[in-house]
């Protein structure tokens, strides 16, 4: 049990660093960031902190609302995720530092798409690992459930709702927030049976012989 559990969240660690290397890349490309991190950048230049601090903020803001909108206690399982996403995109930020400076658009460009490219096999790898809840997700569950609204439509409202708060912020929104938003879920939906074929051939073995 304890081996399968620390296996699952080895896939999730994977995931989440991914994940967080293209949402620094995205942020890197000066073109626009997902709405939720256009939101974070916002955040980061209005009140100063680390763009990553903000993620950890947000994230517990979400968990005690979506606490409140179903009247049950927190999900505080899902705080590990907004604290590692946080502490991942500050790392990679630091790592990147001042010399990953695009000069041209073309420069930008191409980071942007790997950003997004790396987005959306992170989110396909941590997915699968079902280890821990993401808040985001869960409000996305919660306005589905209450509204009876698809989830598609779910996201796209809190998806526009982000966008408008990250603009009063002077949020990282630009062209490159509505390329985020069309292609990481077509991204996400290509991968995933490949994330699940490699799982079952090299982790799902290894859980059964132990």
């Amino acid at each position: 049990m304890l081996q399968n559990m620390a296996r699952s969240f080895v896939i999730y660690i994977i995931g989440i660093i991914t994940l967080t290397l293209g949402i620094s890349l995205t942020i890197q490309s000066q073109l626009g960031a997902s709405p939720f991190d256009a939101l974070l950048v916002g955040l980061y230049r209005s009140f100063g902190l680390t763009i990553g601090s903000w993620e950890i903020i947000v994230g517990f803001t979400i968990v005690m609302l979506n606490a409140i909108a179903i009247k049950a206690k927190p999900e505080w399982f899902a705080m590990l995720t907004s604290f590692i996403t946080g502490l991942g995109i500050d790392s990679w930020l630091f790592i990147q530092g001042s010399w990953l400076t695009p000069d041209n658009w073309l420069e930008q460009s191409a980071i942007l798409l790997f950003g997004i490219i790396f987005s959306g096999i992170g989110i396909a790898i941590y997915l699968e690992s079902s280890f821990a809840p993401n808040p985001m997700d869960r409000s996305m569950v919660i306005i589905t459930d209450k509204t009876g609204l698809s989830f598609g439509i779910s996201r796209a409202i809190i998806s526009i709702a982000l966008v408008i708060v990250a603009l009063l912020f002077q949020g990282d929104v630009g062209i490159g927030t509505l390329v985020n938003a069309l292609c990481t879920g077509v991204i996400i939906q290509a991968l995933r049976p490949y994330v699940v074929l490699v799982k079952q051939k090299y982790v799902v073995p290894s859980m059964k012989a132990s």
